[in-house]
């Protein structure tokens, strides 16, 4: 267990940056971050690099495209114009489309506040799941995204880890069910924590010991 520690102290310290804070967003339960964490959900929904997709998203809040009645409401040219600007070009038409539709539905079914769907379907991660897939562009592993960011200012759902979280973990040796890492580490943290573990499944850091570096090759090295 203190090995585990270890490792999960190093692998914050170096990886524990959530997609949310790499996009600029400043979560909290409240309505305009958590459409944003939507959008970046969708975006990074696409068979895209994570770093695309972030950059996209930082381009669209910066271009004012922060809450859904704007997303809704936004000038076709312009939005594409920041998809453009954050090298989101493959799928940068039909993204701009749902991107428009799914802003609509947030302000016509839960008035662009996304902590009714969260009253909606309660603490229930399938019944999340399957309200967070409703939008344009978000499918399984898209909610399963939102569900692993969202952890950080929704605590009622955490723990919450999904498959890649449990091949990040089996890959440094830690335990892969939810509980168990979550007694590696409390609060929001575990949000930063589901983060970094996907990284390393992804492939997005390394896990071989001798590219590892720092404090968390010497805790990996020690297990």
């Amino acid at each position: 267990m203190s090995n585990d520690r270890e490792v999960v102290r190093a692998l914050l310290d170096r990886y524990g940056q959530t997609y949310a804070q790499q996009a600029g967003i400043e979560l909290a339960d409240r309505p305009a971050p958590l459409y944003q964490l939507l959008v970046l959900t969708t975006l990074l929904s696409t068979r895209i690099r994570a770093s695309v997709a972030i950059g996209a998203a930082r381009e669209l809040f910066a271009a004012g495209y922060r809450s859904p009645q704007q997303m809704a409401e936004a000038n076709r040219r312009s939005l594409l114009a920041a998809l453009g600007r954050g090298h989101y070009r493959r799928y940068d038409e039909r993204t701009a489309t749902m991107l428009a539709h799914g802003g609509r539905l947030c302000q016509e079914r839960w008035h662009g506040d996304l902590r009714k769907l969260h009253a909606e379907a309660g603490d229930d991660p399938p019944a999340l799941r399957r309200l967070i897939t409703e939008f344009p562009g978000i499918g399984p592993t898209g909610s399963e995204i939102f569900l692993r960011e969202v952890q950080a200012v929704w605590p009622e759902l955490r723990p919450y880890t999904d498959r890649r979280v449990g091949t990040g973990a089996q890959r440094l040796g830690l335990p892969a069910s939810a509980d168990k890492l979550g007694d590696l580490t409390g609060g929001a943290d575990f949000a930063r924590l589901a983060s970094a573990l996907v990284r390393v499944s992804l492939g997005e850091q390394p896990i071989d010991d001798r590219e590892l570096s720092g404090d968390l090759a010497r805790a990996v090295a020690a297990r």
